[in-house]
Order: structure tokens, then C-alpha cells, then sequence
């Protein structure tokens, strides 16, 4: 196994396989936050089914938090072996001629995104696990009612415009980070030449309806305010 993370292949595929999971979560955590502009209590039901489902909190979740953090620090590190195996020929290679902006500054997007999501698990991971295993409640309801308690939190947390401005911008980055991103993994997967125009296409459309959306829930809860 170690052997097959040293290899120039070895690497992108795994790259490949961790941006996979990663961009068929981002599907799972749209179509559940996207519920909270259409009905308050299935969003509510759904994020509490989310925190306290033992499959989803104590082997998804740990895998999604390996699965963050394996990609960005492989994606880090393919940066630095290219960087590497390029030399002084990339110096004198007008990248420009031959790759997007965004194929050259993936690595950038990519710091940007890690820091959203650290703001993201600021906002909204690191309260929720003090709720439920410092202060001991799992009941998901707002206290001395029989709400839950996920909606308003996620309603009060867009009421600061720096915050949506925040996640705006980082989900413009998102799109821009997966518009290369998707074709490419699936390069790496020994996609074929035939295939190619297909994927670009649905690899637009994906960098385009995911970020967007979650751009419209932060503005639509900020505005309602």
C-alpha cells in the first residue's frame, strides 16, 4: 500500500477516489440544507436525524473528516512533487499557453476552501458537539419548547452580512476549484478521449448548481431577516 501512494499515479488516483466522496457529499449536505427554504420542520427533522444517527455520527462522520483532510494534504502534496519533477523547465514554460488559470491555482482555491471550512466547523460542527457531548443534550430541541433547534441556528448564523460575504466568495471559489476538479478526477481514473467532452459538460453543470445553491440558501436566510 505504501508503495502505491509513492507512485505519480498512485497519488492521483487517490486524489480521484477522495474528491469522489468528497463531491457526492457536497450533494447529500445541499439537498438536506436546501429543505430550510422550503419547510422548516423537514430540515429540522432531517438534521436531527443527521446528529443523532449513530451510522452517520460514528463512522460517516469520522470517514468525512479523514476524507477533508486526506484530500488537501494529498492535493498538497501532488502540488509540490510537480512543482518538483518541473524544475527550472517550469520557469521557462508559458503554463498560461497550455492550462486554464484555475488547472495553474488549484492549490490557492484550495487554501481558501480549507479556510471556509474551518469557519464552517467554527459556525456550525464545534457548537453542535458542545451542545450534544459537553452540555449532554441530544434532544435537538430548542430549550423549554418542543422545537428543534436546527433551523433558527442555521437562520441566526446568515443574519451577519460579513458571514454570507464570507461564504459567497468561498463558494465562488468552490465552483471555480470544481470546474477543473471534476474532469480531472475522473482523468485520473483513465477516463477515455471520448468521454471527455460529456464529462466537461457535466462538470459545468456540477460547479455551477452546487455552489449556487448553497450561495442562495445564505442569501435567502440573510434577507429574510
Amino acid at each position: 500500500m505504501s508503495g502505491f501512494f509513492k507512485s505519480s499515479i498512485g497519488r492521483k488516483v487517490a486524489m480521484a477516489l477522495s474528491a469522489f466522496f468528497l463531491m457526492f457529499f457536497l450533494i447529500i449536505h445541499l439537498a438536506v440544507n436546501i429543505t430550510s427554504l422550503f419547510s422548516e420542520e423537514l430540515f429540522n427533522e432531517l438534521s436531527h436525524f443527521m446528529g443523532t444517527n449513530p451510522l452517520v455520527q460514528l463512522a460517516l462522520q469520522p470517514i468525512l473528516i479523514f476524507g477533508v483532510v486526506f484530500h488537501f494534504v494529498m492535493g498538497f502534496v501532488l502540488e509540490i512533487k510537480n512543482k518538483k519533477a518541473q524544475g527550472v523547465a517550469y520557469a521557462k514554460n508559458n503554463g498560461a499557453a497550455n492550462s486554464t488559470w484555475m488547472s495553474r491555482n488549484m492549490i490557492y482555491s484550495g487554501l481558501v476552501i480549507l479556510a471556509f471550512i474551518v469557519l464552517h466547523f467554527i459556525d456550525f460542527w464545534i457548537p453542535e458537539l458542545n451542545v450534544k457531548y459537553i452540555q449532554g443534550d441530544m434532544s435537538g430541541l430548542i430549550e423549554g419548547t418542543e422545537s428543534f433547534r436546527y433551523y433558527e441556528e442555521l437562520h441566526h448564523k446568515f443574519s451577519p452580512a460579513w458571514r454570507v460575504a464570507a461564504y459567497v466568495i468561498a463558494f465562488v471559489l468552490l465552483g471555480l476549484h470544481l470546474a477543473h476538479g471534476f474532469t480531472s478526477a475522473f482523468q485520473s481514473m483513465g477516463s477515455s478521449a471520448s468521454q471527455k467532452k460529456t464529462l466537461k459538460s457535466l462538470g459545468k453543470a456540477y460547479s455551477i448548481i452546487i455552489p449556487l445553491g448553497f450561495i442562495i440558501i445564505a442569501l435567502v436566510h440573510h434577507f429574510n431577516h
